[in-house]
């Protein structure tokens, strides 16, 4: 019994451990966003001696804030609401149909997963590019064609995730009785099938929105003009070529994460159950 005892405080201070060292960026990013620059080159640890909002306000004004948080939230939330549904159609349309064309189609999004973006970005413009030529749609510097790019990008990890959901989770019973009642496709999918979908869509939005949110690459590929830059981007202006305004970076920072944060404290419930449930493979 003791050496039970002993073995779970051991494994508490390990998490706690943990823990601080996991939060620790946060620390810094807190704790040096009220800090002058000075004061932030002497000791980055140290608390401030004076707590100010004044490179919060210059941070603001500086990146735009307002401007940069509207086309990030129009990004992250139209791409996620899209991939979401679709990926939910799609993954049931091929756990249902289970055919040969089915199980080739979701094989070939899987593979996408693989497939480092880095290697297929200039490809990726270029066909943009090509397409805006072609159709007369301004793909390059639009939050419309960023939001199509993720939205492809988005596509393979949110089927895999909802396509074992589906079969882990979802008894074709009740689909084929509410076909017996009446109901249509387009109805079966969203009163029946769409809502037991809660914990895996929990899942797939918390991921995507961490990933859109924060990305920086693909949005530095696409935008170019200051009135569609989203945060990750505006985020730049503090660090030059010969001068990085840490403070004020640290004090945008911290804007930026709280956001996320707040989402995924009220959604936090539903991701173990829903990441271990998308897993499951039949």
């Amino acid at each position: 019994m003791k050496g039970k005892t002993i073995g779970k405080i051991i494994v508490n201070c390990i998490v706690v451990i943990c823990c601080c060292v996991y939060l620790f960026p946060v620390y810094l990013i807190i704790v040096n966003a009220f800090k002058s620059r000075a004061e932030l080159y002497e000791n980055i640890l140290a608390f401030p001696k004076e707590f100010t909002l004044e490179y919060f306000k210059g941070a603001l004004d500086k990146m735009d804030f307002i401007l940069a948080f509207k086309n990030s939230i129009i990004v992250t939330v139209v791409s996620v609401a899209i991939i979401v549904v679709l990926s939910a159609m799609t993954a049931w349309m091929f756990v249902r149909s289970n055919n040969t064309l089915s199980k080739l189609l979701f094989n070939l999004l899987i593979v996408t997963m693989l497939i480092p973006f880095q290697t297929i970005m200039m490809p990726l413009m270029q066909e943009m590019n090509l397409f805006g030529k072609i159709f007369g749609i301004p793909f390059k510097d639009s939050i419309g064609g960023l939001i199509f790019m993720y939205i492809g990008a988005g596509a393979g990890m949110g089927v895999f995730l909802y396509h074992g959901f589906v079969k882990a989770s979802v008894p074709v019973s009740l689909e084929e009785a509410a076909i017996i009642d009446g109901c249509s496709t387009w109805r079966v999918f969203w009163q029946i099938v769409f809502p037991i979908l809660k914990p895996i869509t929990v899942t797939v939005m918390i991921l995507d929105v961490i990933w859109i949110w924060n990305d920086y690459l693909l949005p530095s590929l696409t935008l170019t003009s200051n009135d569609n830059k989203t945060i990750p981007l505006a985020m730049s202006l503090f660090f030059g070529q010969y001068n990085i305004e840490w403070n004020m970076a640290m004090a945008a920072l911290t804007f930026t994460i709280v956001p996320v944060i707040i989402f995924y404290l009220l959604c936090q419930k539903h991701i173990i159950k829903g990441v271990a449930a998308g897993a499951v493979k039949g």
